[in-house]
């Protein structure tokens, strides 16, 4: 326990002695309540991986309980020297850390910071750094807090983000991811041009009523195997939903983007099932040069709609490949 903490229980501790005239019995009854509390208190702490810290100022002499020499790794009660403890965080959050510790010192209460480090030992592990300046006379003279073990936490995050963003059944990118990446598209002020392909299988519906939803769902997985081989560069690929894809991809001119319309269209075509149950799969295709000073929903209609032409004109045949081209901008 904290030299601080330690001296506030045992001023208590004291003041109840007088208080009970100095009758022994009160002050064992005492003594037994201040040790059972703070065992309590430590393995509380041990329990949920929180260890206290502290750093004196300006020296920089940390002191650490043994449970944060037990989240880096390291011997217990070995020496401890600020800066090689430092190189066990990794360069981002290093840079974060001292950032929000020099500002801290400078004019502020304190931080929390979640940051992750390299153990002694090699490994990866996430810690909550939980940080209070003490202050005499305004001058900053010691820092101390929490360190606490959250790898546990940052995992089950990664993981729910991970759900969020891929799609259950082809492992692509969702809709949500796909939100995501076409609006950085939109608004990056790269020198790079960038075009949005839709693309709708012309016969899935088919595919799960006659052969049923195992059978669909691996039209759907290979379906989205087939546009990652006719476009292996996309920035990203996702499935928006049902039967519907959608590609983002570095285009430098209409005329390239005409060719990767057709390739995946072609790559779109292939039979699923076996006779007598055996059904042709094929794919319509809309597609938009993403230009500046356009929305992201003007350009996903502008796809959308020439989507939409081209299932209106008999969807796809295996003579041509049913693509539109429409060109934001253009007359």
């Amino acid at each position: 326990m904290p030299g601080s903490l330690q001296s506030q229980s045992e001023s208590c501790l004291e003041a109840t002695k007088a208080d009970a005239g100095g009758h022994v019995c009160s002050a064992t009854a005492n003594s037994e309540q201040f040790h059972r509390l703070q065992n309590l208190f430590d393995k509380s702490f041990k329990a949920a991986r929180v260890g206290i810290w502290e750093c004196t100022l300006p020296d920089e002499t940390l002191t650490w309980t043994d449970t944060v020499y037990e989240l880096f790794e390291l011997e217990p009660r070995s020496p401890l020297v600020r800066e090689a403890t430092v190189a066990l965080y990794l360069p981002e959050s290093r840079k974060k850390l001292t950032e929000v510790r020099s500002a801290a010192i400078r004019d502020g209460d304190g931080f929390t910071l979640d940051a992750q480090i390299v153990t002694a030992k090699g490994n990866l592990r996430w810690i909550r750094i939980t940080a209070i300046v003490e202050r005499t006379d305004g001058q900053p003279v010691r820092l101390f807090g929490m360190k606490q073990d959250i790898t546990a936490e940052k995992n089950l995050f990664e993981h729910i983000r991970r759900l969020a963003e891929t799609d259950p059944v082809t492992g692509l990118a969702s809709r949500t991811k796909f939100d995501t990446a076409f609006d950085e598209a939109v608004t990056a002020s790269s020198s790079r041009q960038k075009a949005l392909l839709l693309i709708d299988l012309d016969s899935f519906k088919a595919v799960n009523d006659r052969l049923g939803h195992q059978a669909g769902d691996d039209c759907l997985r290979d379906a989205g195997r087939r546009i990652c081989e006719a476009a292996p560069d996309a920035a990203a690929i996702a499935r928006l939903g049902g039967d519907e894809f959608a590609i983002i991809l570095d285009c430098e001119s209409v005329e390239s983007l005409d060719a990767t319309a057709r390739r995946v269209a072609s790559k779109l075509e292939w039979w699923v099932g076996s006779y007598p149950d055996k059904l042709k799969v094929s794919a319509s295709v809309g597609t938009a040069m993403i230009l500046p000073g356009r929305a992201a929903k003007d350009i996903f209609a502008e796809a959308d709609r020439a989507l939409y032409v081209v299932k209106a004109k008999g969807k796809n045949s295996s003579d041509l490949p049913s693509i539109a081209v429409r060109t934001v901008g253009a007359a």
